[in-house]
């Protein structure tokens, strides 16, 4: 497993907010976590790339358990929901952070490095637009720098937190059409999504958080049955094959 969280428990201001958490993620996979607000999603996210520290439980990134944040960092990769630009900076200037894993305190980027930011801009559609100011690019423009910031770090993981909030509908689906491609290069994709529609067209497993706890985990088809729809997101739903991949349909709410 690229993956691995076994018996995890957070426990924030005194009180559990996840609590027997386990997940496994594959090498290669595009895998959804989903939930209802406040079940835990984004804490669980915090704990993989060490914002939080479990009470108890293990998590293993592509083998790594223990080690400092900047040995985590050469094997995974994150992106937070808050994409908005303070700071004065091109592009370039953004995705070339994420080289800072790989140098040495006083080193400065050299070629290898230049090359694999070129190649994280051309990845995410950037290159035209690598010496603009981030502070004027649209939702969809400052996900994608976030995401090819993720890349230059050359991860194993890669971890996104609702990567589509606040973006239309065409660039929601462009970039999760780019994680597909980058999962079929062999990047190990886990991701929160709040849309359910989004979720089963483009992840290959889900696991299903309820009240801090994993309430399924498996294809959406095995997971997302109108019982489970009902129950943990209050929903009347049903499962359909669409040219071999399944497609929600939400006829109103329980």
């Amino acid at each position: 497993m690229s993956l691995r969280v076994c018996g995890v428990r957070v426990d924030l201001g005194g009180r559990p907010v996840l609590s027997d958490v386990d997940v496994e993620v594959r090498p290669g996979e595009v895998f959804g976590l989903v939930g209802p607000n406040g079940s835990g999603k984004t804490t669980l996210l915090r704990t993989l790339y060490r914002a939080v520290q479990p009470v108890s439980g293990t998590v293993e990134v592509a083998g790594v358990a223990a080690g400092g944040r900047r040995q985590l960092a050469r094997v995974l990769a994150a992106t937070t929901q808050e994409t908005e630009a303070r700071a004065a900076l091109t592009v370039r200037e953004v995705v070339s952070q994420g080289r800072i894993p790989h140098l040495g305190l006083l080193d400065r980027m050299g070629a290898a490095d230049r090359e694999i930011v070129d190649d994280a801009l051309r990845a995410t559609s950037l290159l035209d637009l690598a010496e603009r100011d981030v502070r004027l690019l649209s939702g969809g423009e400052r996900q994608r720098t976030s995401i090819a910031r993720a890349l230059a770090q050359q991860p194993r993981v890669l971890v996104l937190d609702e990567p589509t909030n606040h973006l239309d509908l065409r660039h929601q689906y462009g970039v999760l059409a780019l994680l597909r491609e980058l999962a079929a290069d062999g990047l190990t994709i886990l991701l929160t999504l709040h849309d359910l529609r989004l979720a089963v067209e483009f992840c290959d497993r889900l696991a299903v958080l309820d009240t801090g706890r994993i309430a399924a985990t498996g294809t959406p088809a095995e997971v997302l049955d109108e019982r489970l729809l009902a129950d943990v997101f209050g929903v009347e739903a049903h499962l359909t094959d669409h040219n071999g991949r399944p497609n929600l349909t939400i006829t109103g709410v329980t």
